[in-house]
């Protein structure tokens, strides 16, 4: 299972927010790239860069983050974060990331989604799969989307989707677990899908146990940034 260490950003800053709420934000660090070289230099190899200024702007907002953290360390960089138009996705790509998450536009759009996959492959390709309950969160997770987890994940399969990241927007930053049952459920419907679980980790037992539920990669935020998991705590995953 992958180990994938978070880093958000609002205004070039590392921040977490609470249940997706912009209004309960956490600055950590003002120095992204400095957080990625400490992630790469305890020997994590990816890392998941979310531009929340840019997911409400509905474009890329902090580019310059991405192609510093790129520049000055080797890390596998998916990127997320007002990716909803050709030339945003070129962006991303350009600036150094290696893959490239799709979530609202994966909702509002899907034809688009699945021309990406297309001309990138699955490989490059994400799909955010953000979620309350069982109904997709779109808009800077403001607003309830018609499609549900499940049905999300089956059309997208269908078309050629190979990896989800599955953000359990209830729990991201709450420090009180994964969902488990959802994700054990998910593993079992869609076998052939490499689910990344997202929102909720707190301790190295949630590794364990999503690693025994069949997950693919596993997503770190605030754990990380509290300490109820230390980097040197990862080296039996890595």
């Amino acid at each position: 299972m992958d180990i994938i260490p978070a880093i958000d950003i609002i205004n070039g800053q590392c921040v977490r927010l609470s249940a997706g709420d912009f209004a309960r934000q956490t600055t950590y660090d003002a120095d992204p790239v400095a957080v990625a070289q400490r992630f790469a230099d305890a020997g994590l190899r990816r890392l998941h860069l979310v531009d929340l200024d840019g997911a409400r702007a509905g474009h890329p907002v902090n580019l310059a983050v991405l192609e510093a953290i790129a520049q000055h360390t080797a890390l596998d960089i998916d990127a997320g974060g007002g990716i909803q138009s050709d030339e945003a996705l070129a962006q991303v790509l350009n600036a150094g990331a290696a893959h490239a998450t799709a979530g609202s536009l994966a909702v509002r759009s899907p034809a688009t989604v699945q021309q990406w996959l297309n001309q990138h492959g699955a490989g490059t390709i994400f799909i955010g799969a953000d979620f309350k309950g069982d109904r997709i969160l779109i808009n800077a997770w403001a607003e309830q989307s018609p499609a549900t987890l499940h049905g999300f994940i089956s059309d997208f399969l269908a078309v050629g989707a190979m990896t989800f990241i599955c953000t359990d927007i209830g729990k991201d930053g709450l420090l009180q677990g994964p969902s488990l049952a959802t994700y054990r459920d998910l593993v079992r419907q869609f076998p052939l899908a490499q689910f990344v679980a997202s929102g909720g980790v707190t301790t190295v037992n949630d590794l364990e146990l999503l690693r025994e539920a069949g997950m693919h990669g596993a997503i770190i935020g605030k754990a990380l940034y509290e300490g109820t998991i230390r980097l040197p705590d990862l080296l039996p995953f890595l």
